[in-house]
């Protein structure tokens, strides 16, 4: 086994000959590498899985022997400066390689189908495997400034990936801005590297902690520098995990493939920024002020994305603003010394999210075949609806992930954001009450994507109405054939309910309904009474499909992780009973942060407090099925339509706290809009005054020097005419004036 963990540097390296491999073959061998395009899948699999099943076997062994082993190498030797290069491994390295690994086998399994049309297929799986690589580096890095490195190249290939399609404006736009909110960030951890060092004169981990907590028990450092410093390190991971306020990347990012989505969303850039602060939290547990601060960012972090979320049409973007408000949950029990419990959601929330991801882009992917490649349709939730019956088994998926982060047993997220719940309670009962609220918003936004995409928006089926057979208002509006104009003018009035004041009077339908419409219950329920079905052929091409094996594969196997993950962090209280795997293989790094190892409680507590908290995600399932399902067919059988429109507030739509929200959310909280009227258009405003400072002054002076001694010559040329009375006259002249001055001086 010592042979096993001396030989473990190879880790990052194992994925690296295949971009290598494709950057000779496209620069020596074009042709055969493009027209053999399809066969560099099976390396990036193949070496990925070598490297998981490396991280197992390291699992296994820390899981049965509880050790820490570390290996360093000098790099730069000098009077004042030791750097030295190595590789960590303890349980949270075992972790995340094997998060990373499995993740991204399975996103390369579904990117060989997904991406086969693309004429960037080889482009793509070096991009992919050199992510992989990077975040390999990072997560076994045994110092800070090697940790460094392999962070900025993680940010490189999030910004190749996230602008994977460049040609496109808003995908070279996104990658811009994910790239500049990350450099902020990055900034700020370089200059907290540089401080601890100052500070300890070391940047290997055990020996930074040994010393740091030293000098912070002997108060032998000023406390407020060293506020300062980890306050500059965890910038890093503020940025990187998309938390308050540097969270507007994240939604940006979505330009890119969906299997990029999946990998960065689940086990890559996003989850580096929680393993950053896990890493550090040693350091950042002796000083208060920063752990209350990480608590704090987190739980906002929790609650603005959930709400950011509740009013999205793009799919991607709102399991984005989800992936936001789950991460602020992981940096929440970070900040509350919860380490099991971060870690444990990190885990479950990867499976989960990348499952969900990976659903949306089989949802995606059969949409383009419908309407072209254009994300405003393919990836509108809006035009969704009806998809049950055409792909049951992503539905079957999509459904599992969203119960699973709604919070309900049995499923993975259930057990790690129960966990962080209940540790809120102890920490403050104002972040518990927030956190719970939250998890009831988490409950409602994800059912409502479900229900947009699978059932449709207000889906009411009417039985033989005008001889026709019940059918999904969208599933018609979108496949039909027949009556395209009515129907269009239908979703146009339709369109309408997901729409802010600012859309309904500036869209293109404003001919089509030039006055104002009031949006009650008994309008809309006439909308849809009017509505004539029309009949729709069988055709394949008319109806969107089921995606391919190999893509349904990778969810099958998302879907088993989603199922039994959370098996690992289940804890017993029975005496006798080994602690749960999770614990077990933490031992060492919660040993090092001096807390307690048993981390088991009493069943009858569990069920209680769990009881609460999936009642809340009950609550938010049943006000999303009231708004997006079709409760109103409910009614019409039971012949109480009269009492039905009576009963529901017509202001359901028009009522101004619920325009209030939801432009809140539509328009993301308007902190983009606040960055750029502030932030950008200051900038500009700056760099604006900095040209014309940089051609009117800088530039100023040397080509006034020069212009004003090309006139000086100039004039001086027809003044020196060679004629002695000219110069006679000129002296004279000047005389003459000198005489006056100096008369009236003596004056």
């Amino acid at each position: 086994m010592e042979y096993t963990h001396q030989s473990s540097w190879i880790i990052p390296f194992i994925p690296l000959p295949v971009p290598m491999l494709i950057g000779v073959g496209l620069l020596l061998f074009p042709t055969a590498t493009k027209n053999l395009r399809r066969m560099w899948a099976f390396p990036s699999i193949f070496l990925l899985g070598i490297v998981m099943l490396f991280s197992v076997h390291l699992s296994i062994h820390q899981i049965n022997n509880s050790s820490i082993y570390q290996y360093v190498w000098s790099w730069t030797i000098n009077n004042d400066l030791s750097l030295e290069f190595g590789y960590l491994i303890d349980s949270l390295t075992s972790i995340m390689s094997i998060l990373i690994t499995t993740v991204g086998i399975l996103v390369f399994i579904y990117s060989d189908n997904y991406m086969s049309h693309d004429q960037g297929y080889l482009r793509f799986f070096a991009y992919m495997s050199f992510f992989n690589t990077s975040m390999l580096g990072l997560v076994t890095s045994s110092n800070l400034i090697q940790i460094y490195i392999f962070w900025e190249l993680v940010g490189m290939c999030s910004y190749l990936l996230i602008g994977f399609w460049f040609t496109r404006p808003i995908a070279a736009n996104a990658c811009q801005k994910a790239f500049v909110t990350n450099r902020v960030g990055d900034f700020g951890l370089l200059l907290g590297i540089l401080g601890l060092y100052w500070i300890t004169g070391t940047l290997e981990f055990r020996d930074l902690f040994q010393i740091f907590n030293n000098l912070i028990y002997n108060n032998d450092v000023n406390i407020f520098f060293v506020t300062l410093c980890a306050l500059l390190l965890f910038c890093g991971s503020v940025a990187k995990s998309a938390q308050f306020p540097l969270h507007v990347w994240l939604p940006d990012a979505m330009e890119g493939p969906t299997p990029i989505s999946a990998l960065i969303h689940a086990a890559t850039m996003v989850a580096a920024g929680i393993f950053l602060v896990a890493r550090l939290l040693p350091l950042f547990i002796v000083i208060p002020p920063i752990m209350n601060g990480i608590a704090f960012i987190g739980i906002i972090t929790a609650v603005l994305g959930a709400t950011l979320a509740i009013a999205q049409k793009d799919i991607k973007r709102n399991l984005a603003y989800s992936t936001m408000s789950q991460l602020g949950y992981m940096m929440l029990a970070l900040g509350m010394g919860s380490y099991r419990a971060a870690l444990f959601h990190l885990i479950t929330h990867a499976y989960s999210k990348a499952l969900l991801f990976l659903a949306s882009g089989s949802i995606i992917h059969s949409m383009e075949a419908l309407v072209g490649y254009s994300p405003d349709k393919s990836q509108n939730m809006v035009l969704f609806g009806g998809l049950t019956k055409h792909a049951p088994i992503t539905k079957t998926a999509f459904l599992i992930g969203t119960l699973s982060l709604c919070g309900i047993p049995p499923f993975a997220c259930f057990w790690s954001k129960d966990e962080i719940l209940n540790d809120s309670w102890l920490y403050s009962p104002i972040f518990a009450i927030i956190a719970c609220s939250t998890a009831g918003l988490t409950a409602f936004y994800m059912f409502r994507i479900y229900l947009l995409v699978f059932e449709g928006y207000l889906n009411v089926n009417f039985q033989n109405f005008n001889g026709k057979k019940n059918s999904s208002f969208y599933s018609i509006s979108l496949w039909g054939k027949k009556g395209k104009k009515k129907l269009k003018k239908k979703m146009n009035l339709l369109a309408l309910l997901t729409m802010n004041n600012n859309e309904r009077t500036s869209f293109f339908w404003k001919k089509t309904y030039p006055h104002p419409i009031n949006l009650n219950v008994k309008n809309i329920t006439r909308l849809f009474i009017d509505i004539n079905f029309f009949d729709i052929k069988k055709n394949a091409s008319l109806y969107p499909h089921e995606s391919d094996n190999t893509m349904l594969f990778s969810m099958l196997i998302l879907v088993l992780f989603t199922f039994f993950v959370g098996i690992i962090g289940i804890s017993f209280s029975r005496e006798g009973m080994d602690l749960d795997i999770l614990s077990k293989l933490l031992i060492p790094s919660i040993d090092l942060l001096h807390q307690n190892s048993n981390n088991s409680v009493d069943w009858y507590e569990f069920l209680t407090n769990a009881t609460f908290s999936v009642s809340l995600a009950f609550f938010g399932i049943f006000i999303a099925s009231f708004f997006y399902k079709p409760v109103y067919s409910a009614f019409k059988n039971l012949n109480l339509l009269n009492l039905f429109e009576k009963n529901v507030p017509k202001q359901i739509v028009t009522d101004k706290m619920i325009n209030i929200i939801y432009d809140w959310s539509y328009n993301r909280g308007y902190i983009d809009a606040f960055y750029e009227k502030s932030l950008i258009a200051s900038v500009r405003k700056f760099g604006k005054l900095y040209y014309f400072f940089d051609r009117q002054v800088i530039d100023g002076i040397p080509n006034g020097v020069g212009i004003t001694s090309f006139f000086m010559g100039e004039a001086i040329r027809y003044v020196g005419v060679g004629r002695i009375s000219s110069y006679i006259l000129f002296i004279l002249f000047f005389l003459l004036i000198f005489l006056v001055i100096f008369f009236f001086i003596s004056i």
